[in-house]
This record gives structure tokens, C-alpha cells and sequence, in this order.
């Protein structure tokens, strides 16, 4: 999160589409410094069978309405769903504006510092279609760096993109239910033997969980 802020400023004329999509709030939170012990612990005390934190004084998670305060996410409506099977140049051609080079590419992934590098300023001149253009480049970067992230955070999968051809559509979207199940999954995944750091919404699990005293 803490690159993709430095790197793409929000123009303000993208700004309305952004909010009106739904994540206008996330933005706003800008960059919090991730307190990695507390998150080692975190993951320590996480359970599968029930999805929870097991602390001294019981249990604890992580619930939609954590993410609908904290991030500001819609937690009601469609599900965050659809199909990877599609005409990839056809795709970004269309939603994008531009199809990226095979250097920006990891599989079915785009890199977010390309992202940044051509749709982050739009032209003084920009008509509707190139802001939007450049809205979905913002959402799509701040999914891949921050929402659903991998470890690394530096690119987004391509399954997401038709999720933003109409971003009034997309702001009906489940995307708070999304960041939860997604949360849930990386937790379990980094609880099992063997595993080595977390994906995912990191910042949300810090925030949900530091107002209990019983952690530190």
C-alpha cells in the first residue's frame, strides 16, 4: 500500500468515479505501518476449525461489520464473482485503453507499477472513457496492493478487471464479504506448519485487533 500511495496521487477528476464505486474510504486510510510481531502472534493463535483468534481471556475474529467500519466496504449484494476465461487483449483494450507489454505480465497478473507508470495521470483533456480508464487502473492497483494482496503486494490478477467495465455495477458488489473470506483463507494458510508470511488484507487484521489489550 505504502508504494502504490507514493507512486500514483489520485487526480481529483477521478476522484467522484472512485467514490462512487465504493472505495473512496480505503484510500483515505493511507499508509499504516504494519506491526509484524502483533501479526506473528495473530497468526499463531488463529484456529481453523473455527476461524478465530484463541486468546487468554477466549476467542476472537475478524467480521463483516469490522469490515464494513474499518474499510468502508459494501458487505451486502452480489457476490465478488465471474469467469477467467476471456479475450485478454480484447479485455484491456477495452477497459484499460492500452494492453501491456509481456515484461508487466506474471501469468494471469498485471503488474501494479505499470498500472501507475500509464494510467495514474490522465491527459488535461481526458474525455469520460480515459478517466474511467484510469479509475479502473487505480482499483485494480489498490486491490492487488492492498485488498488482495500477495506477499509481495506488486501485482493484481486480471480476474477483477471485468468487475470494473461498469463501475456503478461495480460499486453493488459484495467487496467487504470478498476481503473477508479472502482474509480468512491467507489466516488459515499462514497458520499451517511450514508456511512463511501472510497475504491478504494485512492492515485489517492489525486494526481489528489491536484494541484488545489481552494481545500485547
Amino acid at each position: 500500500m505504502r508504494a502504490f500511495l507514493s507512486v500514483w496521487r489520485m487526480d481529483r477528476r477521478i476522484r467522484p468515479y472512485v467514490t462512487r464505486a465504493g472505495f473512496y474510504g480505503i484510500y483515505r486510510l493511507g499508509h499504516i505501518m504494519i506491526d509484524w510481531p502483533l501479526i506473528t502472534c495473530l497468526v499463531e493463535r488463529w484456529r481453523l476449525e473455527t476461524h478465530t483468534f484463541h486468546v487468554p481471556v477466549g476467542e476472537m475474529t475478524i467480521t463483516l461489520q469490522d469490515v464494513a467500519i474499518i474499510l468502508g466496504l459494501r458487505i451486502d449484494g452480489p457476490a465478488v464473482t465471474g469467469t477467467c476465461v476471456f479475450d485478454v487483449a480484447a479485455l484491456y483494450g477495452e477497459l484499460l485503453g492500452v494492453i501491456p507489454p509481456a515484461d508487466a505480465l506474471r501469468g494471469s497478473a498485471i503488474s501494479i507499477r505499470w498500472l501507475c507508470q500509464r494510467l495514474s495521470t490522465p491527459a488535461p483533456d481526458a474525455d469520460e472513457v480515459a478517466l474511467q480508464r484510469s479509475v479502473r487502473g487505480f482499483i485494480l492497483a489498490l486491490l492487488g496492493s492492498f485488498l488482495f494482496a500477495d506477499k509481495k503486494g506488486v501485482h493484481v490478477h486480471l480476474c477483477f478487471l471485468p468487475l470494473l467495465r461498469d463501475l456503478m455495477q461495480t460499486s453493488t458488489y459484495s467487496w467487504g464479504g470478498a476481503v473477508l473470506a479472502h482474509t480468512y483463507r491467507e489466516l488459515c494458510r499462514a497458520s499451517l506448519d511450514r508456511r512463511r508470511g501472510i497475504s491478504g488484507c494485512i492492515t485489517l487484521i492489525q486494526l481489528c485487533t489491536t484494541i484488545a489489550p489481552c494481545l500485547t
